[in-house]
């Protein structure tokens, strides 16, 4: 298995250089993306990007979020979406939130075991996988080419309300037909891992230093975490904030991919509320990598700023 891993691990270095030009870029991604968290480390690994049309990502709302994208300098039409895993290691536990899109999602995606190559990590170490939720750019990534799961050693931990909700037959008919696949990945995946995952509530201290906090509306089972080490914090935001612009400066325009865009929109503003006045760092899944930042205020609304 170790050698199919390492074939696996160089195979896929071997893509991130064509698609970079060099490894270079990767090596300083990992040099640039490690934070301290009181005692403990936090890692971004990368798992590549999307790139969605703005229509297809804030539906009924292009316009606006096309002028605030313009704003910024950015494109009006089309979203760059990075993919950012966290890494959370407190001398005891190496906790890794979601796994990433694998081998079959998207052509930009899939690159997490060539990150963690890069930042000298590997695998067998890591000793929880905590989900956010279960869309596929983060959970069809348990297993890699050779159909060997990618964290063998680890323990599987997600919130009650979304496998309950991705394991019912009937989310199917839920869900619109262009993201029905969604449903079947889900259930398929977790399915897969069923014997050796365990389900928690929102609100609990899921691990130590690991607190789960609601942030239902992308999914109904979305689920943000607290890190906490000492007296220091940071956030893992998962899907609740996706745009570094629009999900700010507009909190209330809707997500194309959220279950329940009201609910979505009233946790962003929740979330962004709090974070706010707790001053709280956070990593943000889809934010510019490394999306490390913190929100402040800006008028009525927000305005993300990255970390230095």
């Amino acid at each position: 298995m170790q050698t199919r891993r390492r074939f696996l691990q160089s195979s896929a270095s071997a893509i991130l250089a064509a698609a970079t030009g060099s490894l270079a870029p990767g090596r300083v991604l990992a040099q640039s993306s490690s934070i301290a968290l009181g005692q403990a480390t936090i890692d971004v690994v990368s798992d590549g990007y999307m790139e969605f049309a703005v229509s297809m990502a804030l539906p009924g709302s292009e316009d606006e979020a096309g002028e605030l994208l313009a704003a910024q300098g950015l494109s009006r039409d089309t979203v760059r979406s990075d993919c950012n895993l966290t890494l959370f290691r407190d001398g005891t536990n190496t906790v890794i939130f979601d796994v990433g899109a694998g081998p079959a999602f998207l052509p930009n995606t899939g690159m997490l075991l060539a990150s963690l190559e890069e930042m000298e990590i590997d695998p067998a170490d890591v000793t929880h996988v905590v989900f956010t939720h279960a869309h596929p750019d983060h959970i069809w990534g348990l297993y890699d080419d050779f159909d060997e799961m990618v964290f063998a050693n680890a323990q599987y931990m997600i919130s009650r309300a979304e496998r309950d909700f991705w394991l019912d037959p009937a989310t199917i008919d839920l869900m619109p037909e262009d993201r029905q696949s969604f449903a079947v990945g889900a259930a398929r995946n977790l399915g897969l891992i069923e014997d050796r995952i365990e389900a928690f509530d929102f609100g609990q201290e899921i691990l130590p230093g690991v607190f789960s906090i609601d942030t239902s509306g992308h999914t109904p089972g979305h689920t943000s975490f607290e890190l906490r080490s000492g007296s220091e914090s940071a956030v893992v935001l998962g899907d609740a904030l996706t745009n570094s612009v629009v999900s700010f400066a507009r909190p209330d325009i809707h997500t194309g991919t959220d279950q329940d865009p009201e609910k979505g929109a009233q946790t962003r503003r929740q979330l962004l509320d709090r974070m706010v006045a707790d001053k709280l760092r956070f990593i943000g899944y889809h934010l510019p990598h490394p999306g490390l930042g913190m929100a402040e205020r800006d008028g009525s609304f927000f305005r993300y700023t990255p970390a230095s």
